[in-house]
């Protein structure tokens, strides 16, 4: 008996400093947490569900914008088991994506990522040495000194566009689409497009529609959630998600591959030498690599080339659409840009790139076109790499950072009546730009910024010029010749584009019959 006592009794006296040891860390905790800054203010939060049920599931960005007046720019918000922090002033962006880019440069896991086959995608992936390669490569190739040479192609694209919109006004998007395409695809493969119904052009097509949908934080947070959704058999109601998510990497291989092996075929065959494409160049250093770093270079080089024509595709012509229907919506916008042309290049020649300074308004309605209606609204998701303390609120590490454009573009104190297509917002009262440009934050902030802004900024100048001195934008007619009405619908997902809308495109009266031809005869 007293044996059994003398056992407990050493039992318990090895034990109690096991046992103050696990008081110490709890009291720790608990003063921690009690010491801890608060997270940003945001709306309660379900038990489980979070905010979810919440939110505008089309269209996010609406319901955070709403939240701003009620909890500030910057609101806390979890999404099942995801905490995330949505940014709604460029004041407070600029602090934490740019000021504080060491923590908020990485991005969030994606769990509609993997399973649609956007890995190819290295904007959407954190770092790792792949990235920084494709990073590396594709900012050799669209950095501002560099675009400079895409500059005359840039306008020959333009103007192949303008033909296209005069032969076939009625399929715009479509040669939107092209044009958009055809830049990029140039410069990276130099790929020449049909102007009409390329294959390549309808790869990029495809693989935007099965995946923009799917790639936003919160569809992903809803996957990472039920992963059991991409294993359901076939016969199962909501099955389809894995249908689409193998249809997607179908299309996303494709897309990756063929470009890049026309390419590599053209250099087999000797018919890339002098080009000063990406592509072309980078495969002769492939050639001069070691046989160790060849499959990384060569994966980083397929990735920043399928990046390159999904982002510009994406984002140039979604944004000639916006411009299209704000032309069509403000006619006196475009009538007074195609005055300012007008008295600039006249009506026997077309605009260039050397004009681009004497038309301070066209370079101000391209900007309230970046504004009015941003194609990315909600950009793409960042994730804090460590935790944070801005202004008093604790920001968790893992946390995913969401820089919501559209509240931006939407702040009545930066921009008044923010609803309205008004250019001149960024013209000075001596008729110059102002300094306030929406390509600060539509491009992204901070060290994932857009690579190739620069490229698209010039692509975007190019169209828009060539479009308001060569056609005029105006409403759809009835067969009874009366003006056609609708309300403009918009595309949900990654993107916010207009979806097709009746409109008129024709030659502008004054155009010079000789400058059509001249047109033809480059095209």
């Amino acid at each position: 008996m007293a044996h059994s006592i003398d056992d407990r009794l050493t039992v318990v006296l090895a034990g109690l400093p096991i046992f103050f040891i696990l008081i110490t860390t709890l009291r720790r905790f608990i003063e921690n947490i009690r010491n801890r800054p608060s997270p940003p203010p945001g709306p309660v939060a379900l038990p489980l569900l979070g905010n979810i049920l919440s939110i505008n599931a089309k269209e996010p960005w609406l319901t955070y914008t709403e939240w701003r007046a009620a909890y500030g720019d910057l609101v806390s918000v979890r999404l099942l088991g995801q905490e995330v922090v949505v940014i709604n002033s460029l004041h407070v962006a600029q602090a934490l994506l740019d000021k504080r880019s060491r923590i908020y440069s990485d991005r969030p896991y994606l769990a509609t990522r993997d399973p649609f086959g956007w890995t190819f995608n290295f904007a959407f992936t954190g770092y790792s040495d792949v990235w920084r390669l494709s990073r590396r490569l594709f900012h050799q190739t669209f950095r501002p000194d560099s675009a400079l040479k895409f500059r005359p192609m840039q306008i020959r694209r333009a103007r192949e566009m303008i033909v296209n919109l005069i032969d076939d006004p009625q399929h715009y998007h479509s040669h939107f689409a092209t044009f958009s395409s055809s830049v990029t695809l140039s410069a990276v493969y130099d790929y020449e497009p049909s102007a009409r119904d390329d294959s390549v052009v309808r790869l990029v097509e495809n693989s935007l529609e099965l995946g923009l949908a799917v790639m936003t934080p919160e569809k992903a947070i809803t996957l990472k959630t039920f992963p059991f959704l991409l294993k359901l058999p076939d016969w199962c109601w909501g099955s389809s998600i894995k249908r689409d998510a193998q249809a997607s990497t179908n299309c996303n291989n494709e897309m990756v591959e063929v470009p890049f092996r026309y390419a590599q075929q053209r250099m087999a065959d000797d018919l890339l030498r002098g080009q000063s494409s990406m592509v072309a160049e980078n495969l002769r250093r492939l050639e001069k690599q070691d046989e160790a770093s060849k499959p990384m270079f060569e994966t980083a080089l397929k990735r920043a080339g399928a990046t390159a024509i999904v982002a510009s595709y994406e984002t140039m012509s979604s944004t000639l659409m916006v411009f299209t229907l704000a032309m069509l919506l403000y006619p006196d916008v475009q009538k007074r840009a195609q005055a300012e042309i007008d008295l600039v290049t006249g009506s026997d020649r077309l605009p260039t790139f050397e004009e681009r300074a004497s038309l301070p308004y066209i370079d101000a309605v391209l900007r309230e076109t970046l504004r009015w209606q941003p194609v990315l609204p909600l950009g793409l998701p960042h994730a804090a790499s460590s935790a944070d303390i801005y202004d008093g609120y604790f920001i968790p590490q893992g946390a995913t950072v969401i820089c919501n454009t559209w509240g931006i573009s939407r702040d009545d104190k930066r921009y008044p009546d923010a609803s309205s297509f008004i250019p001149e917002r960024f013209i000075d009262v001596n008729g110059a730009l102002t300094s306030d440009d929406p390509a600060q934050f539509v491009f992204g902030l901070g060290r994932r910024i857009c690579p190739g802004r620069y490229t698209a900024d010039a692509s975007l100048w190019s169209a828009i010029a060539t479009m308001l001195a060569t056609l005029d934008i105006s409403s759809a007619k009835d067969d009874q010749g009366k003006d056609i009405n609708f309300t403009p619908q918009f595309t949900t997902g990654l993107s916010y584009r207009p979806m097709i809308f009746p409109c008129n495109i024709s030659t502008r009266s004054h155009i010079h019959s000789g400058l059509i031809g001249v047109l033809r005869a480059e095209v």
